[in-house]
């Protein structure tokens, strides 16, 4: 099943602070027209990313779809026309089996990166990015994979 949730408060506790009202503000993504692909992914902090230097902010939310679809992370368009601002990764994927995984059940975090010559405020609540479930397909011959996630981000390159 497709569906945003947040995160536990256990886990907010330990990712962000344990500011309950700040937790219980956390607004889950939506489309902002009938049309849209994105869903708005909103920040659950604030900062002020200087010229040429990047920033994480953390979303408070983890993501579940299903096992053929991957969770794509882009930039707003208007940050990167309007400000010079982009994702530092350019493209965040995540993958079905990073939902509930043991680390930080899922928790997702946007990075963006200043490319502009002024300074770029976030603030709590502001749209940082958008994200677009796509369906996607695997080679006809290949091997059965039975590796499981063993862990939270950057974790499918580790052994178990």
């Amino acid at each position: 099943m497709r569906k945003f949730e947040k995160i536990s408060f256990e886990q907010f506790k330990k990712d962000v602070s344990d500011d309950k009202k700040l937790y219980d503000s956390i607004v889950l993504p939506v489309r902002s027209t009938s049309k849209s692909a994105g869903y708005d992914l909103r920040s659950i902090e604030s900062g002020i990313i200087k010229p040429g230097e990047s920033m994480v902010f953390k979303t408070g939310l983890k993501v579940s779809m299903n096992d053929d679809e991957a969770f794509f992370i882009f930039d707003r368009s208007s940050f990167g026309y309007k400000y010079d601002v982009s994702l530092s990764n350019s493209v965040g994927v995540i993958d079905a089996d990073y939902y509930n995984n043991e680390d930080n059940e899922g928790h997702f975090s946007v990075k963006l990166i200043n490319h502009g010559k002024k300074d770029f405020e976030v603030k709590i609540g502001d749209r940082i990015a958008q994200g677009i479930f796509i369906k996607y397909l695997c080679v006809d011959d290949e091997e059965k994979v039975v590796k499981k996630r063993i862990g939270g981000f950057g974790s499918t390159g580790k052994e178990e």
